[in-house]
C-alpha cells in the first residue's frame, strides 16, 4: 500500500510515501503471539531520558536500508528508535521506515524466534548470490544497529547482542533481564496476565527494577482506587 499525500515536496531520493509497506507474500507474518505482545513493548518503552514524543516504536513495519536497491528492506518484529519526532514530518503516521530519509537508524531490534525464522535471526544463514543480504547482516555490518535482542516464545529464553568492534557480541544476561543503558531501561521476561492470557511476556523495567505499567496495569489500578474510594 502507498499512501498518496498531498502537499508533499518532492525529494531526489524516495520517502515512505513513494515505497511499499506491505507485500502479503512474505513469510512470518504476524501470529496470535505477536498481535499480543506488541503492544506491552510499545507501552512499556518508555526511556525516562527521551520525551515521549521522541521515541519511536514500531512492529512488523517495513525498515528501507539501501538507496541503491530501492526494493530491498527487512521488517523487523520490533524496534525502537529514539531522538526523532513520533510522527513523520510531525503530522504523518509512518508507513515504513526509510533509514536514508530519517536519518537515524534503530536503537534496538527484537526478533521472535520461530522454526521458519530462527537461523535467520541468529546469523546461521549465508547470503545467496544476487540475493539481499540476510537480517542479521543488515543489522550487524550496514545499519550497525547497536543492541539486538531474540526471544524464543516457546522456551521463553531471551539473548542479547550489543554491536561492539565492528560486530556483535552476545551479552550475559542475568537476574530480573538486560539493562540498556542509552534507554535508561531494562529487557526483561516478565509472567503475568496481559489480555486475559497469563505467560511470560517481554517488557521493560525503570532502574528501580518496577515494571513499567501497560494500559491494562493502569486500568486496574484506576479501578482498584475508585473502588477503595467509593468503600
Amino acid at each position: 500500500m502507498v499512501q498518496s499525500v498531498p502537499d508533499v515536496a518532492a525529494k531526489t531520493l524516495p520517502t515512505m510515501f513513494d515505497l511499499p509497506s506491505e507485500n502479503p507474500e512474505d513469510p512470518g507474518l504476524p501470529d496470535e503471539y505477536h498481535l499480543r505482545q506488541l503492544p506491552i513493548l510499545h507501552q512499556t518503552c518508555r526511556p525516562p531520558n527521551y520525551p515521549w514524543e521522541q521515541v519511536f516504536t514500531a512492529g512488523n513495519m517495513h525498515v528501507y536500508y539501501d538507496i541503491d536497491h530501492l526494493n530491498w528492506y527487512k521488517r523487523p518484529d520490533w524496534f525502537v528508535v529514539v531522538g526523532i519526532p513520533k510522527l513523520y514530518r510531525q503530522q504523518y503516521l509512518r508507513n515504513s521506515y526509510v533509514v536514508w530519509d530519517e536519518g537515524v537508524s534503530p536503537l534496538l531490534v527484537i526478533e521472535f524466534l520461530s522454526p521458519g525464522t530462527e537461523a535467520e535471526n541468529l546469523g546461521n544463514t549465508h547470503r545467496e548470490p544476487g540475493r539481499p543480504p540476510t537480517k542479521w547482516q543488515v543489522y550487524e555490518q550496514i545499519l550497525k544497529i547497536p543492541y539486538y535482542a531474540v526471544f524464543d516464545s516457546e522456551t521463553n529464553q531471551l539473548r542479547g547482542f550489543q554491536w561492539q568492534a565492528g560486530c556483535y557480541q552476545e551479552v550475559a544476561i542475568s537476574g530480573q533481564g538486560w539493562w540498556i543503558e542509552p534507554l535508561q531501561l531494562g529487557l526483561g521476561v516478565w509472567r503475568g496476565c496481559c489480555d486475559g492470557v497469563n505467560r511470560a511476556w517481554l517488557r521493560y523495567y525503570d532502574a528501580q527494577g518496577q515494571w513499567i505499567p501497560t494500559q491494562e496495569d493502569l486500568m486496574k489500578q484506576a479501578e482498584q482506587q475508585a473502588e477503595q474510594e467509593r468503600q
